[in-house]
């Protein structure tokens, strides 16, 4: 009678666990310490001090935004490739951006060019709602496909041209530009929030660039420079005008 019961008892357990499915893995521990190592050498020392950035840059698994080749890369301090002529960013210029628009729980942030969707995770775990528009149809596919997969239900992605903006959601409080243009696009200064900041790199196709903040005061554009950088061109409507 004992050993039937034991038996009972062995079966149900199995049966539970079968039902709770895989037990879940934890993320590779290399990950996490190399993320942590890219904040303390990286960030930090180059003048990172929001900590709510650093903690969504903490946060955010970098790794499972960049093509599978580069993921042993994924935690160097560089940018890599993502096909069709684009990057993903440099850590330090993602944390840079974001920090420079001031970010806040409840805001609502537009971003230009959205790649891989990396950013905008970063951008996700600070605003209330992120708005992300990238002109090749295969990044918005696949980012939003990633983002949604990691459960990002404040990121909204589109594939259109980043020359006209979001109007449907506008005005913004914040708007990145992860690409360089000579000039600010009218519409985007348009949908800038009295007082809001817009970052971009301001130059021509690789030429010297430099990474500006923008301040909308009393309608009028204040422009702070920031960095030299090298970013790969706005494409669109931007080159018609």
């Amino acid at each position: 009678m004992l050993k039937r019961l034991i038996l009972i008892i062995t079966l149900l357990i199995l049966n539970q666990a079968t039902l709770a499915g895989p037990p879940q893995q934890p993320e590779d521990q290399n990950y996490a310490s190399a993320r942590t190592e890219l904040i303390e050498k990286h960030l930090k020392p180059a003048g990172v001090k929001n900590q709510t950035v650093l903690d969504a840059m903490l946060k955010v698994e970098r790794h499972k935004f960049v093509p599978e080749k580069y993921r042993g890369r994924a935690y160097e301090n560089i940018s890599l490739p993502i096909g069709k002529i684009q990057t993903i960013s440099q850590p330090y210029m993602v944390a840079l951006m974001t920090e420079a628009i001031r970010p806040k729980s409840g805001q609502k942030v537009l971003e230009i060019g959205t790649g891989t969707g990396y950013s905008a995770a970063v951008l996700g775990e600070i605003v209330g709602e992120v708005y992300t528009i990238d002109i090749e149809s295969e990044l918005a596919k696949t980012a939003d496909a990633r983002l949604k997969e990691l459960g990002y239900k404040n990121i909204h992605v589109k594939e259109g041209d980043g020359f006209f903006g979001w109007p449907e959601a506008a005005p913004f409080d914040g708007i990145i530009l992860t690409c360089t243009a000579d000039k600010v696009p009218p519409k985007l200064a348009e949908q800038l929030k009295e007082g809001g900041r817009l970052v971009m790199p301001l130059g021509r196709d690789f030429s010297p660039q430099t990474m500006v903040v923008i301040t909308k005061t009393n309608g009028v554009l204040v422009t702070r420079p920031l960095v030299e950088v090298q970013f790969v061109p706005m494409l669109g409507e931007i080159k018609k005008n």
